[in-house]
């Protein structure tokens, strides 16, 4: 495992945004009107051959934390928060492939969101870190979440059809225990409305004493 600084205080702070695939992290995040990192973009690529596969099947377990570059993931949030810009990877999830790299600039953001599926994964290093501001757990109906999810994978067609029917079903059927487990990571779990709350109380914290309401 990489090492890293040991910063406290910095400069900016993160919130973790977590929860199911298609519990609506991604439109959340874009809602908040803060600077987001799409931790979806360090997933490993098709060829890695560390990749877990879902258990008696030859599918990629894309909903493994061990399909994800945990380290790569904390080290960009890690850079943002201490000078405020970093490199991520571009990934295509349809290829499960990089394709190049884009730059993220807070411009002088105080707080950013960092959102994905494996968020609560490092909660406990951002925090160790003294880079977390709060990590959210989004948690809603999981029919009305496998069917967002599918209405999106399908839309962006993300992985073959079959394979989407497959991970949907599982998914549906272990989400209680997906977001009992983000929680036991650290995350808190609740609805878009609180979660706006405290994403709101969160960035009001972190404004400059001379610009609070």
């Amino acid at each position: 495992m990489s090492s890293l600084p040991d910063i406290s205080p910095s400069p900016a702070r993160v919130v973790l945004i977590t929860g199911p695939s298609g519990s609506g992290k991604s439109s959340f995040a874009a809602r908040s009107g803060l600077p987001v990192l799409c931790l979806d973009d360090f997933y490993k690529e098709h060829d890695d051959p560390t990749l877990p596969l879902v258990p008696g099947s030859r599918d990629v377990d894309w909903d493994s934390p061990l399909s994800w570059d945990a380290d790569a993931a904390v080290r960009a949030i890690t850079e943002l928060c201490t000078v405020g810009c970093t490199d991520v990877p571009v990934y295509d999830i349809s290829t499960s492939s990089r394709t190049g790299t884009s730059r993220m600039d807070l411009d002088g953001a105080p707080l950013f969101l960092a959102e994905g599926i494996f968020a609560a994964d490092v909660v406990r290093r951002c925090r160790d870190l003294g880079l977390l501001a709060d990590a959210l757990c989004l948690r809603g109906s999981p029919t009305t979440t496998f069917r967002r999810r599918l209405a999106r994978d399908l839309r962006e067609a993300r992985k073959p059809v079959p394979f989407l029917l497959r991970r949907g079903w599982r998914l549906m059927r272990t989400e209680r225990r997906i977001v009992a487990h983000q929680v036991d990571l650290g995350a808190y779990a609740c609805g878009q409305t609180e979660a706006a709350a405290r994403v709101a109380a969160a960035s009001d914290h972190q404004a400059p004493e001379g610009s609070r309401a």
